[in-house]
């Protein structure tokens, strides 16, 4: 028979577990605060300027095969665009590309790579030892650096001030959302290791061609379809349990009682539904308050000119990481400037944030130097990410309760901030919700990884 899996949260973890739980033959009952679904990865209507934005730009890569096949089920996928070729400022000349060719990975980047114009020889050098050496540690090597930071890693490959200040500072303050110097080398090294050297599409960037809250309108659908439930603008205010299971879900609008659920929400935010037996009974809930957090802030800005020719653009050894062009209406040009790991950024009012991000646009762009925009709407996430910060994963719990230590059999965790071996991305989001949901159901699962080149499975970067 059909069991009710109540799910809180409809972000990108809350709608991959529903899915899922759906096609297990069970019923998926979301339970969702605000009254639009995608979390933190959607979209709003700004009053000031009449336009739908994003909250922030978010991108996947080849690499995120299950975060495709989530798009791929919602028959969405049509409407994400893909890029092969990276832009990156150098003023007064034209953008570096980074663009793989036909050779094999891990050498299909080789000649834009020594085509960079901002790097020197010194630099290059310094980039292809570290490049090497990552390639021969394997993913067992990487494993080894986890609870040490990326810093050193760089400090023990020798690397130039160029060569981090200009391409591994903004790779991996824009993957992991926190300084090389503060990051987890492990999870550093995965980016590099997975999204640039094990083949040449999983580098590939995917944009949304429109407001990212469109992109979950098929969920709605495809929830109630299966005979489960969608109750947005409902918050839910505890969890029920009774020593032994958990029996339902208290909300504002009273109780959901199910045979399990499934939390996709943040880990504070779970703390306030756990009563303090549940979370002696479950040792993954002590220590949900420990986690910390990075946050990213991102500048709409409308132009009535032309600005920017490339459709994204890296600004290497500045505060503004990221330009995406999007797409304008009424004859407008739509800039959205990201920064990531924007902790000294969160206390400025919008009007010095557009003037500090004007000054970056300035510097890559000469359209902009003298023009003002016509509208502006800079959207604040505190909370964005958790911190990927060396020793994170003693704090991610898992999907799963541990036999080892015991816990709540019918809990289940999703959400980017558990253990799925990867950065707060959207594709670990949909990962905990896959695993969850299967955890959960006993059918499904994760979609596997992209598998790396023969060349570059021979060399160490084994699957």
């Amino acid at each position: 028979m059909s069991r009710s899996v109540a799910i809180i949260g409809g972000g990108l973890a809350g709608l991959a577990a529903a899915l899922r739980v759906a096609e297990a033959g069970d019923r998926p009952i979301v339970i969702e605060t605000r009254g639009k679904l995608g979390g933190r990865a959607t979209s709003f209507e700004d009053a000031r300027t009449g336009h739908v934005l994003d909250n922030c730009q978010h991108v996947l890569m080849g690499c995120c095969t299950n975060l495709i096949d989530l798009y791929g089920r919602l028959g969405v996928d049509g409407l994400v665009a893909w890029h092969d070729t990276t832009f990156w400022a150098n003023p007064p000349l034209d953008p570096d590309r980074l663009t793989p060719s036909w050779w094999p990975a891990p050498l299909h980047f080789t000649g834009s790579f020594l085509r960079m114009r901002q790097l020197d020889l010194q630099d290059k050098v310094a980039i292809a030892r570290a490049m090497w050496r990552m390639i021969r540690l394997g993913r067992h090597g990487r494993a080894s650096w986890s609870g040490r930071d990326f810093g050193a890693y760089l400090r023990q490959t020798r690397q130039t001030p160029a060569a981090i200040e200009r391409f591994w500072e903004p790779v991996v303050v824009s993957a992991c959302n926190v300084p090389s110097a503060s990051c987890d080398a492990s999870y550093a090294m995965k980016v590099f290791q997975d999204g640039f050297l094990q083949d040449a599409w999983s580098p590939c960037m995917g944009i949304s061609t429109v407001p990212l809250a469109r992109l979950y309108d098929p969920a709605r659908e495809a929830i109630v379809q299966a005979g489960g439930e969608l109750r947005e603008s409902t918050s839910a205010i505890a969890l029920n349990f009774d020593g032994r299971r958990i029996t339902g879900v208290t909300t504002d609008e009273g109780v959901v009682e199910c045979a399990a659920v499934i939390s996709s929400v943040p880990p504070d935010r779970l703390a306030k539904l756990c009563s303090d037996t549940l979370r002696r009974a479950d040792a993954r809930l002590k220590e949900l308050e420990s986690i910390p957090f990075s946050p990213i802030l991102g500048v709409h800005l409308f132009f009535d000119h032309p600005v920017m020719d490339t459709p994204h653009l890296v600004l290497p050894g500045r505060a503004t990481q990221w330009l995406f062009r999007k797409s304008g209406e009424q004859g407008r040009e739509h800039i959205h400037a990201v920064i990531s790991g924007a902790d000294s950024w969160m206390a400025l009012d919008e009007d010095e944030i557009v003037r500090r991000v004007l000054a970056d646009m300035a510097w890559a762009l000469p359209r902009v130097r003298g023009l003002d925009p016509v509208a502006v709407r800079a959207v604040k996430e505190k909370r964005a990410t958790f911190g990927c910060v060396p020793g994170i994963d003693r704090l991610r719990p898992k999907a799963v309760p541990d036999p080892m230590v015991g816990g709540v059999p019918n809990l289940f965790l999703a959400g980017d901030w558990i253990a799925t071996g990867w950065p707060a991305t959207m594709e670990g989001a949909v990962r905990s919700g896959y695993t969850a949901a299967a955890a959960c159901t006993g059918r499904g699962g994760v979609v596997p990884d992209v598998p790396p080149g023969r060349v570059a499975s021979l060399l160490g970067l084994r699957a």
